[in-house]
């Protein structure tokens, strides 16, 4: 067995150890069906992770949090030990760490592997770790095929695991393994005493019943039950889990895939939240180098939580160990940089926390609020590198900005200079895109209807909407279309929604034109929250005649004033309209006509609406993916066109003086019965989003700002801003 920093003990104390522990009439065993509460007297938590498959990246590396959601590297995202001295393959992955049964001891697994070197080649170890304070760990290498003859024809020895089975008494681990070109299927086997090597022979744990392979492979106990959470593999990919009353199964399968994504994901883990029921699932994004988290009070129903969570380093494939104050600050003594003990957010609820900006080259921290925060005694409740002392309780932040000081053991002390200031943009919390607004007459509020947003590569299925009194004040009115559960012609891409008011004989009737898998759907309700009932099927699924590429993305839904005929536009890299047929549900026969404007900036998020007899159109140009996402416009005398297009036409762009990138994909709101306009549109998350690249575009956040017009009736450049609007009050 090889050590790194590790502690011996003497003989005759291990010897007069065992003896008192023999006299005390203790049994190795547990009773049945209960673990120790690895959450107890806990404050903190470490992640433990690897970080890809490059050079030097196969290495296990920590990191801390207070919260169980906002994390930081420790040493720097330097690996904690040597993954050469403590594996076969030079290399370490999926890094496992369990609390034992005493409470003080850990263990971990890793698998012994290292394809930056290697490719993805046969691998046939596990590396099995043992400490007594986490940071002094000793170790052994378990090369299956060696070990047990009739495994000689393994080729892999993927991701083991660690679990105390109270019936036999000893600690399990389980991994998936591969023989030949079969599938993966998860064994298990017991750890020596030591745990410095296997003392059974593996069985096999759980298989898929199709057949196909299953890896990564999580358990954890829940009401005298196991749930194996696991990936499925060639029948369809994600995580699933399996349920049994024993540790060691059988496992019955919960056949429903449990992630919240669309993406390819891998190494799922579970922990418990400290002082609470709830569960994180968290899984690895591996195509896109980001994690998510989900949350769960049973297990089986999980809501995606990662607008919570923050990281300053890109983890692979790792787990979360609850651990206790005296743990942190051992661990950050030993692992901590004079870089890393900067603040890190602020928790009170009136900071829009996904906005703060931490200046640690100025010192200066900006903190966006609420409307209607008192700021003449505001406590920030700031959240800091874990073991650092903050002193800044509370402040007066209408004198300007308040002081605010970080003490840590061994290191000066450090200094900010806190700004307070409100700020309505963005008026959601979280991650929305391509906002729609109504003014609705039946309820006389505004809603919001925009793109669920944060999922990469805008794999969101569901759309909400959100109600305000003022234009500021905003609720949350939940989901009001599921495309997974409400729509059975497409389940995925649901993006950029329009909507249209009609008044009835009965009331009002609301029809909702929304994007789903590139083709243009129609739902209706009776309420401007729904419940919408989709039409089932789409309203336009192919181009029109002429057109050979671009998507049937982004309706509009526009009533001319004039004629009182309603008319549908949409289009990417194309504009197209046509006349909606009196039931608002279909598209009149032979109205469909292309009419993209002719300067060659119309990429999408048409916008159409009319003032004083003129006829205007909104579109976006560019990427929204792109800093220079921006929106231009044109004018007609027909809602059919052709567009004119205006000398100085681009109304709404980038201001990076002010941090605000990726403005664009609009809607106007008119004050009813006046001159009064508002536009709403999205930009970059700030102040991350300029550096995120790609996932910038679907990171966004639906601001508002005032829309006014020239003498002539041209609109002026709006200059996007971060305090965004007073309070609208309208009576009708």
């Amino acid at each position: 067995m090889e050590s790194i920093k590790l502690l011996t003990m003497k003989k005759r104390d291990l010897l007069f150890l065992t003896c008192i522990f023999l006299l005390s009439g203790v049994s190795y065993a547990a009773p049945k069906n209960t673990h120790w509460d690895n959450t107890k007297g806990c404050s903190a938590y470490l992640f433990v992770y690897f970080t890809g498959n490059g050079a030097g990246e196969e290495a296990i590396r920590f990191a801390v949090s207070r919260d169980g959601y906002n994390y930081r590297a420790l040493n720097g995202n330097r690996p904690i030990l040597d993954p050469v001295s403590i594996s076969s393959a030079g290399g370490v992955r999926d890094p496992h760490i369990l609390r034992c049964e005493d409470g003080k001891t850990f263990y971990m697994v890793a698998t012994d592997m290292q394809v930056a070197k290697n490719g993805w080649g046969p691998n046939y170890a596990m590396v099995l770790l043992k400490s007594e304070d986490l940071v002094h760990w000793s170790s052994s290498i378990v090369d299956i095929p060696a070990t047990f003859p009739e495994f000689q024809g393994v080729n892999r020895v993927w991701a083991p695991q660690t679990i105390y089975d109270p019936r036999a008494g000893k600690y399990m681990i389980y991994w998936s393994m591969r023989f030949g070109e079969g599938a993966d299927v998860i064994y298990y086997a017991y750890a020596n005493r030591e745990f410095t090597a296997l003392e059974t022979s593996p069985k096999v744990l759980f298989e898929s019943p199709a057949g196909k392979s299953c890896i990564d492979g999580d358990i954890i106990p829940k009401d005298g039950k196991y749930h194996l959470f696991f990936k499925t593999e060639g029948d369809g990919n994600g995580i699933k889990k399996a349920v049994a009353d024993a540790v060691t199964g059988p496992y019955v399968l919960y056949d429903r895939y449990l992630h919240q994504t669309d993406e390819a994901v891998e190494g799922s883990a579970v922990f418990r939240l400290i002082g609470s029921d709830s569960y994180i699932l968290m899984y690895d994004l591996y195509m896109s180098g980001k994690y998510q988290f989900t949350r769960s009070r049973d297990l089986t129903e999980f809501e995606v939580v990662d607008q919570q969570v923050s990281m300053n380093f890109k983890p692979r494939h790792g787990t979360v160990l609850p651990i206790t104050r005296k743990e942190l600050d051992r661990l950050t003594d030993e692992w901590s940089q004079p870089e890393d003990w900067g603040l890190i957010s602020a928790e009170n609820p009136a900071v829009k926390r996904n906005n703060i900006v931490i200046d640690d080259i100025r010192d200066t921290v900006l903190l966006p609020v609420r409307p209607d925060t008192d700021l003449t005694r505001f406590s920030p409740e700031f959240t800091a590198f874990p073991g650092t002392k903050v002193s800044l309780k509370r402040g007066d932040f209408t004198k300007g900005p308040v002081v605010c000081r970080l003490q840590r053991k061994g290191h000066t002390v450090k200094t900010y200079r806190v700004t307070a200031q409100t700020a309505e943009n963005p008026v959601l919390d979280g991650y929305f895109a391509d906002p729609e607004i109504l003014y609705a007459e039946s309820t006389g509020k505004f809603y919001l209807y925009p793109t669920s947003d944060g999922f990469t590569g805008w794999s969101g299925t569901y759309f909400k909407t959100f109600s305000s009194p003022d234009l500021v004040h905003w609720t949350d009115e939940g989901v009001i279309l599921d495309l997974k559960k409400d729509v059975s012609w497409a389940s995925r891409n649901a993006w950029a929604p329009a909507i249209i008011e009609k008044k009835t004989d009965t009331g009002y009737r609301y029809y909702y034109y929304f994007t789903a898998a590139q083709k243009i759907g129609v739902a209706t309700a009776e309420h401007p929250t729904g419940p919408f009932t989709d039409s089932g099927q789409p309203l336009v699924a192919g181009f029109p005649e002429g057109v050979t590429g671009g998507q049937q993305i982004d309706p509009d839904v526009f009533c001319d004033p004039v004629s009182g005929e309603n008319y549908l536009y949409w289009g990417n890299g194309y504009l197209a309209v046509a006349r909606l047929n009196p039931d608002m549900v279909s598209l009149e026969t032979g109205t469909t006509r292309v009419i993209t404007p002719e300067d060659g900036t119309f990429r999408e998020g048409v916008y159409v609406f009319s003032r004083n007899g003129r006829y205007y159109f909104l579109w976006s140009e560019d990427d929204t993916r792109s800093e220079n996402y921006r929106v231009r416009y044109g004018v007609s005398d027909s809602p059919f066109g052709p567009i004119r297009i205006p000398e100085n036409n681009l109304i709404l762009s980038k201001d990076p003086g002010q941090g605000i990138f990726g403005t664009g994909h609009n809607s106007v709101l008119q004050i009813p019965g006046t001159d009064e306009w508002y536009i709403v549109y999205h930009r970059f998350t700030r102040p991350k989003g300029i550096t995120m690249g790609d996932a910038a575009g679907f990171h966004r956040e639906v601001c508002i700002d005032r829309m006014e017009f020239d003498a002539d009736g041209y609109i002026k450049p709006v200059k996007p801003t971060l305090k965004g609007i007073d309070p609208v009050i309208f009576e009708k």
